[in-house]
């Protein structure tokens, strides 16, 4: 890779604060360790650049480009760059220029909480038996997940009379190609197996209430329009190892920990607020029939039932989160 494709890299490190306060010690009210030529890598008008920003540097474009690595010497052929600018900057005084000071003491800043969380969780970090005891209590109650179809259509009527013709023997599948102006109706109204999460409170509430086999006696009401849903199948859900998701849940309690200790703080910190409330927004008139609360849209693997094509897009709700951010559950083998 040419050189001058690696300042485009750097931009982005998070060395680079580092760089810049090191020349700016009167805005960032610190100065940088002294570092003797044993210890540097290079020296730049007398200035040395020790081998510590090196590999840090080196460390940081690792992570930053999953693991790609370039040579020492374009890497220091940066850092030399970047200290002539610095030392040109100085030169001119922009170090004590009002923006400059201003936004070195945002980076500042930035560095110095993040190092008040670091050492917080340093001194408390979170243990092997608190992981465990988030695992237990997400995984106890795992649940279950349901295989369905259905058939979705714009009125009530229409729903009522494809529930008799269901009564008198009617092909759920082939009805549902035909009558339904959902796009998954050309699969039969097939809609795979999914966790009654997944779905809008009214369907997944009626999806959980039949029996595998059972359709649905009533229309089912969303702001899809009208259902009548066929519950072919449902299986218990089998946790994942814990040694799987074990360090998938670690990030998490930190963040907690992180959490309280600033809720902590707060609590018995003075904190005057100086900004003056926002004034609420006059919320516009709306039609009646659109006063319905809006819910998410049912999601599914892989369908999902989407409004009508002939009606506007519903605005969706946020997915709900996955428990302590675990891995999806996978079926009990034994119910394949």
């Amino acid at each position: 890779m040419k050189l001058k494709l690696i300042p485009l890299i750097l931009a982005s490190a998070t060395l680079l604060p580092g760089c810049f306060e090191e020349k700016a010690k009167d805005a960032a009210a610190t100065s940088a360790p002294a570092v003797s030529k044993e210890d540097a890598v290079a020296s730049v008008n007398g200035t040395y650049i020790s081998k510590k920003t090196l590999e840090t540097l080196e460390k940081e474009i690792s992570e930053r480009s999953q693991g790609q690595t370039f040579p020492k010497e374009q890497l220091l052929e940066e850092l030399i760059q970047r200290e002539l600018l610095i030392q040109q900057a100085v030169q001119k005084q922009l170090d004590k220029s009002p923006e400059v000071i201003e936004r070195m003491a945002t980076v500042r800043n930035s560095l110095l909480s993040q190092a008040a969380l670091q050492d917080y969780l340093k001194a408390n970090p979170v243990t092997d038996e608190e992981i465990k005891a988030e695992y237990d209590s997400k995984m106890a109650n795992m649940g279950s997940e349901y295989k369905a179809r259905h058939i979705l259509v714009k009125t009530e009527d229409e729903a009522k009379k494809l529930i008799a013709e269901l009564e008198k023997g009617g092909d759920f599948s082939a009805l549902a190609k035909k009558h339904s102006i959902d796009p998954m109706g050309s699969e039969g109204g097939d809609l795979g197996w999914f966790t009654a999460d997944r779905m809008v409170p009214p369907f997944s509430e009626a999806v959980v209430a039949l029996e595998n086999g059972k359709y649905s006696k009533t229309p089912v009401q969303t702001q899809f329009g009208w259902h009548v849903i066929l519950r072919e199948e449902s299986r218990a859900l089998t946790p994942p190892p814990f040694d799987a998701v074990k360090e998938q849940i670690r990030p998490m309690l930190q963040r907690q920990k992180a959490q309280t200790m600033i809720e902590n703080l707060r609590k018995s910190a003075k904190v005057e607020v100086l900004l003056p409330p926002t004034p609420p927004k006059a919320e516009a008139a709306q039609p009646a029939a659109a006063a319905e609360p809006q819910t998410a849209a049912p999601a599914t693997e892989p369908a999902t039932i989407e409004p009508a094509p002939a009606t506007p897009a519903e605005p969706s709700a946020p997915a709900p989160a996955p428990a302590a951010e675990i891995p999806a559950a996978q079926p009990a083998a034994a119910a394949k």
